[in-house]
C-alpha cells in the first residue's frame, strides 16, 4: 500500500481538502512532527486514525518502522505541523527511503506558504527561485547569500521569529538596499504583507511589530546590478597592506565575511590591475 504525503493548514483549519481528510480517515496510520498539533486537526475532523511522531530528530529512525508497515500492507500518512511536508518541514526522508524501497507513493496538491507569499508580494511570479530557511551559521549564510546575486527573479526565504533580523542585515549587506516583501502570518487573522526595501522591512523586524512565521520575497535584481558588500572589500584591501598573500587575505575574507572565495579573487585581480594602471 502507498505512502501519502498529505498537506495540513499552514494557518486557517479550514485550508484542508476533502480529498486530505479522506485519506487521513482512512489510512493505517499518519505520521506526524507533533502528535499534540496533528491531534488538534484530527479532532477537528472527527478523525481517529492513530498517531506516531516522525520528526528531524527521529526521522532516519522512525523511517524503519513505516517502512516496515508499509511492506505489511498498510497505507502510512505523512504530515507535518503545517504545509507540504519535505518542503522545509521533516518528511524528506521517509519520502526518499520509500522510494528506493520501490513503494508507491503519492503526493496530494494543498497548503504552502510560499505561494501565497509570492502572489501577494506583486513582484513578477516567473521565475522565482525557493531557498526556504537559511543556514544559522554567519558565515554559511553569507555564503548561500552570495549565490543570489546571479539569480534571475524573486527569491523566497523562510524566516523565524528570532533569526530575522540577522538575516536581513546580511541579504542587505551582500545585495544591497533590494525591494522585497514580507508576509507574516499566511492564512491567519493577522496575515500581513509590507512591501519596501530590505531597510524597510529591518525597521519593522526591529521595533517588534512584527511577529510569528515570516516568508520574505526579495525582488528582482534591477538590470546590470552587481551591488557591492559593504566591509569585507576593505578588509581585503588592509590585510593585503599588510603584507599577507592574495591565498591568505581570500582564505580570511571568505570566512569571517561568508563570500565566496572567487568573487575575493575578483575583487584582488581587479585591484592589482587598477594599481597598475595608476
Amino acid at each position: 500500500m502507498p505512502l501519502i504525503v498529505v498537506p495540513t493548514p499552514v494557518g486557517n483549519m479550514e485550508d484542508i481538502t476533502l480529498r486530505a481528510l479522506r485519506v487521513l480517515r482512512e489510512a493505517d496510520i499518519i505520521a506526524c512532527e507533533d502528535t499534540r498539533r496533528t491531534k488538534k486537526i484530527l479532532s477537528r475532523y472527527n478523525i481517529r486514525t492513530p498517531l506516531i511522531s516522525c520528526h528531524a530528530f527521529n526521522e532516519r529512525e522512525r523511517a524503519e518502522t513505516l517502512l516496515e508497515r508499509l511492506g505489511r500492507g498498510e497505507t502510512v500518512a505523512l504530515v507535518s505541523d503545517a504545509g507540504t511536508p519535505g518542503i522545509s518541514d521533516p518528511g524528506f526522508e521517509m519520502i526518499r527511503r520509500a522510494r528506493e524501497a520501490d513503494f508507491v507513493i503519492d503526493v496530494l496538491p494543498g497548503a504552502t506558504a510560499f505561494v501565497p507569499a509570492l502572489l501577494l508580494s506583486g513582484f513578477p511570479p516567473q521565475p522565482f527561485f525557493f531557498e526556504g530557511f537559511l543556514p544559522k551559521k554567519r558565515g554559511e549564510r553569507r555564503r548561500r547569500i552570495e549565490y543570489f546575486r546571479a539569480l534571475e527573479g524573486c527569491g523566497l526565504l523562510y524566516l523565524s521569529p528570532h533569526g530575522a533580523e540577522s538575516v536581513v542585515i546580511d541579504l542587505i549587506d551582500i545585495l544591497g538596499d533590494r525591494e522585497a516583501a514580507l508576509v507574516r502570518e499566511i492564512s491567519k487573522i493577522f496575515q500581513e504583507s509590507i512591501s519596501g526595501t530590505l531597510s524597510t522591512i529591518l525597521g519593522r523586524i526591529r521595533d517588534g511589530s512584527v511577529r510569528g512565521e515570516m516568508v520574505l520575497v526579495l525582488g528582482p535584481a534591477a538590470a546590470g546590478e552587481c551591488p557591492p558588500g559593504p566591509g569585507w572589500e576593505d578588509e581585503a584591501g588592509r590585510l593585503c597592506a599588510d603584507g599577507l598573500t592574495d591565498r591568505e587575505v581570500v582564505k580570511k575574507v571568505s570566512e569571517e565575511y561568508g563570500i565566496a572565495k572567487n568573487t575575493v579573487k575578483r575583487f584582488l585581480h581587479c585591484k592589482e590591475r587598477d594599481q597598475g594602471v595608476s
